[in-house]
């Protein structure tokens, strides 16, 4: 099993691995391009970039920059979807995000996570030093669904999925599922009504 396959499966895995590695310094090319465009003139070559960085885009995406994310290659879009700037996604596994979803200012979808005993995290502590990263990973999938609207500097968290037409809150920190049609807020973010 290659390292992508253990990371995209929710195991350990390196990465520093150099096929991870050739995607990931891709990606920070195409990504230096896309933040540096400005006026109307480029709105094609943004396609043209977001194509290339993206898993895939839907028709009339809308994505601001600076834009930020780890490989590109695991973020998918649903049409209609605006994301403003300063989003991070850092992809390690998939994020999978709707149809006309508004995705605030600042927020951040994080699929990485990483032991929370510094001994299990760290090669050199494990006596593993040299052993590929000199940090363990692994990383669970995002999923947001249809007409979400996640509100600036929010953070969803691994392995979260929100429902369809979900509102979170501003400075919402996302630990868990989020079932349709609700408002939730706050950290831990908490459903505090339903939107129906």
């Amino acid at each position: 099993m290659t390292e992508k396959e253990k990371m995209l499966s929710g195991q350990w895995y390196d990465s520093r691995d150099p096929e991870l590695l050739e995607r990931y310094h891709l990606a920070r090319d195409i990504m230096s391009r896309l933040n540096h465009l400005h006026g109307k003139e480029s709105l094609a070559e943004k396609g043209e970039l977001l194509g290339r960085l993206l898993g895939s885009i839907g028709k009339e995406v809308w994505v601001e920059t600076p834009f930020y994310c780890d490989y590109g290659a695991n973020i998918f879009i649903g049409d209609g979807t605006f994301i403003h700037m300063n989003a991070m996604f850092i992809d390690n596994h998939f994020i999978r995000i709707g149809k006309h979803v508004l995705i605030g200012p600042g927020v951040q979808l994080l699929t990485a996570i990483h032991p929370l005993r510094a001994e299990e995290r760290i090669s050199e502590l494990r006596n593993q030093p040299g052993e590929g990263a000199a940090y363990r990973t692994f990383s669970k999938p995002i999923t947001i669904g249809d007409a979400c609207w996640i509100g600036a500097n929010s953070l969803i968290l691994p392995g979260v999925t929100l429902g369809k037409k979900v509102t979170i809150g501003a400075g919402s920190v996302v630990t868990k599922d989020i079932p349709d049609s609700v408002l939730a807020v706050g950290n831990p973010a908490r459903v505090i009504r339903k939107l129906d």
